[in-house]
């Protein structure tokens, strides 16, 4: 008999938590079966080795980046740009919350694993290319206000390599002051590239309101 579908779904979410919370290498096996309450016959039914359930939790990210991270942002923000510094609050936001202790799961994942598992690895670069694509669809959505040279997939790049930078060195410093510090260079510079593009024919339009956040 094989086990229900939904002791699958505690699986990966407890192993989601777990890589997230102490990293892929240190979570073992007896912590995931613990935490899922399930056991280890259940486990090895779907998951067949320790990766394959990495793998499982990397498809999870790739499918729920919609409800899980952007959906929230885009619901409330109507503006294409305001919505790209509303996900990177976003990220502000949890550093606070969680003390530091956590980052992005998929930059966490890539500095541990990039190069010891290929087949996460192009999980986890496809996660990046969501991310980006989202992010880059908002900036095409501004193109009106940019100058005629930008290529928004490039732009979305840059906002990427922020993000995973300044939560990065947040988490080093246990200070939310290097995730400022590097959000509000991009925020200059996406000002300075809206005044080019209002100078160049776009729309008569002055410098956004800012995020505000606690």
């Amino acid at each position: 008999m094989n086990p229900p579908i939904d002791t699958r779904v505690r699986l990966v979410e407890a192993a989601r938590d777990l890589f997230l919370l102490q990293g892929y290498n240190a979570t073992g096996i007896a912590q995931i079966l613990r935490q899922s309450g399930a056991n280890s016959g259940s486990l090895y039914h779907f998951f067949p080795t320790k990766e394959d359930l990495l793998i499982a939790v990397l498809e999870w990210y790739r499918d729920n980046i919609w409800e899980g991270l952007l959906q929230p942002v885009f619901t409330r923000i109507d503006d294409p740009i305001e919505r790209v510094f509303g996900v990177l609050d976003g990220y502000r936001q949890m550093l606070m919350m969680l003390e530091f202790e956590q980052g992005c799961p998929i930059g966490n994942l890539s500095l541990e694993l990039a190069n010891s598992h290929p087949k996460a690895r192009e999980l986890m670069v496809l996660n990046f290319e969501n991310w980006k694509a989202a992010i880059g669809q908002c900036i095409t959505a501004a193109r009106g206000r940019l100058p005629e040279s930008i290529e928004p997939q490039r732009l979305a790049t840059l906002v990427l390599c922020v993000m995973e930078g300044a939560v990065m060195l947040a988490r080093s410093y246990r200070h939310i002051a290097p995730f400022d510090e590097a959000v509000l260079q991009l925020r200059e510079y996406f000002d300075r590239l809206i005044a080019e593009g209002t100078r160049w024919g776009g729309p008569q339009r002055a410098s956004l309101g800012r995020i505000v956040s606690n």
